[in-house]
């Protein structure tokens, strides 16, 4: 009997999603093996407990979940005085956005990101016929603003971008009229031109004026972007092999095992690798938004495609990081960065998703 529950348990797996991300965990691997063994550990026990997580999640009916407001807000009161604790964090990397507990240092925000989508799923799932409402969109900014100032306040761009897409997602999903969008658009603009003058300090400004001008401060504010490009240019079609990525191992890009995995995984496997490592994301999304198409109940819909929208999102920030089409903001690829933090919270999306999948098929 116990077999065949075991059995059961896993044929509720969606095997073509978790194998996509088992290719990226590989790649993980193997790339930070090149860097370093020690990293190569590290993750691997990040990728155990992943899988570890993503079946322990799964099994939950998170359709259930939608029942317990309390168990909602109390998720996302949790998260937001974890974040709270980073105004007495020491500065990593330019920023207080890491807590340092002695054996794990972690990034509240990235609970944050989960705790948003969750609160979301639940508020607009119980509101979209009434998305177009001021008072709507009013409290659903709210519960965005709190996270959100408290992360740009660390800085920490990245995140903060993430927090707002997840928002904007919601509010496109739910159906909010074309009229209310650009007017959205306006006050963003707006927001943006009072920030530029009264919040963003000079290296956040500097930061912007070297993703405008590609050629301004090659050897400062654009040395790691160029140094990436450098990487993904040298590269070919297969690549220089494994461990024989000199931008990587020379020391000249900066961040290889996180903000620019992607750069130090195809200047060693190519156009080639790069290629298989974008074509398992896109399956990655493409299962998701299957799941979501099938998943009875909003809550589950709105948590599913929230899920495809922020790993979208981290993707298109990291690979425009390396590529410099975007500013460098610190966002990790998901599933391929090292790091615990990052890895834990996509375990528990694709977990979630997981658990949406077992209600679509049974």
């Amino acid at each position: 009997m116990f077999h065949v529950n075991i059995f059961s348990f896993f044929k509720r797996q969606d095997w073509v999603l978790n194998s996509a991300i088992l290719f990226l965990s590989g790649a993980s691997l193997i790339q930070l093996l090149s860097i370093s063994q020690g990293l190569f550990y590290q993750q691997l026990v990040w990728v155990l407990l992943s899988f570890f997580i993503i079946f322990f999640l799964s099994a939950i009916d998170w359709r259930a979940i939608s029942n317990y407001r309390w168990l909602v807000f109390g998720i996302y009161l949790f998260s937001t005085l974890l974040l709270c604790l980073t105004f007495f964090a020491p500065i990593v990397r330019e920023s207080r956005g890491w807590i340092d507990i002695g054996f794990f240092r972690f990034q509240p925000s990235e609970l944050t990101k989960i705790s948003l989508i969750i609160i979301f799923a639940y508020f607009f799932g119980k509101r979209h016929v009434g998305i177009a409402n001021f008072s709507v969109i009013g409290i659903s900014l709210i519960y965005l603003a709190i996270p959100a100032l408290i992360v740009f306040k660390e800085p920490d761009w990245g995140s903060a971008m993430v927090l707002i897409s997840i928002w904007i997602t919601f509010l496109l999903v739910g159906g909010l009229p074309f009229k209310k969008i650009i007017l959205g658009g306006f006050v963003l603009l707006v927001l943006g031109i009072f920030s530029w003058f009264f919040l963003f300090k000079d290296y956040q400004k500097e930061r912007i004026i070297g993703f405008l001008n590609p050629s301004y401060d090659i050897l400062g504010i654009n040395y790691s972007t160029n140094q990436a490009k450098i990487a993904v240019g040298s590269a070919g079609f297969f690549g220089k092999g494994f461990s024989q990525g000199t931008q990587t191992h020379l020391g000249f890009l900066t961040e290889p095992s996180t903000d620019f995995i992607f750069s130090s995984f195809v200047e060693e496997w190519g156009l080639f690798g790069g290629i298989l490592i974008l074509l398992a994301f896109a399956v990655i999304i493409y299962r998701i938004l299957i799941i979501s198409l099938k998943t009875q109940g909003n809550f589950l819909k709105l948590l599913t495609l929230a899920s495809a929208s922020l790993l979208l999102v981290e993707l298109f920030l990291n690979i425009g990081s390396n590529l410099g089409l975007t500013p460098v903001v610190g966002v990790t690829f998901p599933f391929l960065s090292y790091g615990g933090s990052s890895f834990i919270t996509k375990a528990v999306l694709i977990g979630m998703v997981q658990g949406a999948y077992k209600t679509s098929i049974f």
